[in-house]
C-alpha cells in the first residue's frame, strides 16, 4: 500500500483526537504513515483546539 498523504494524516489525527479511530486505520497509520506528518498534524490539532477554547471562553465571559 502507498504512503499516506498529508491530508490522509490530518483525517487520521482528527479521528484519533475525537476517539473514533478504527483499529484498522490505526494499524495502517503505523505501517504507512510518516512520523513527521503525524507530529505536525497533532500539533496543529492541539493549537486549533486551544484556540477554540480561548475563543469560546472569551465569548462567554463578560468583558
Amino acid at each position: 500500500m502507498a504512503k499516506h498523504s498529508f491530508w490522509q494524516t490530518i483525517k487520521s489525527v482528527g479521528a484519533a483526537f475525537f476517539g473514533v479511530q478504527s483499529e484498522q486505520n490505526r494499524e495502517q497509520d503505523f505501517n504507512h504513515g510518516k512520523v513527521s506528518h503525524f507530529i505536525v498534524a497533532g500539533l496543529l490539532a492541539v493549537v486549533l483546539f486551544i484556540g477554540g477554547l480561548i475563543i469560546a471562553v472569551t465569548l462567554v465571559m463578560p468583558s
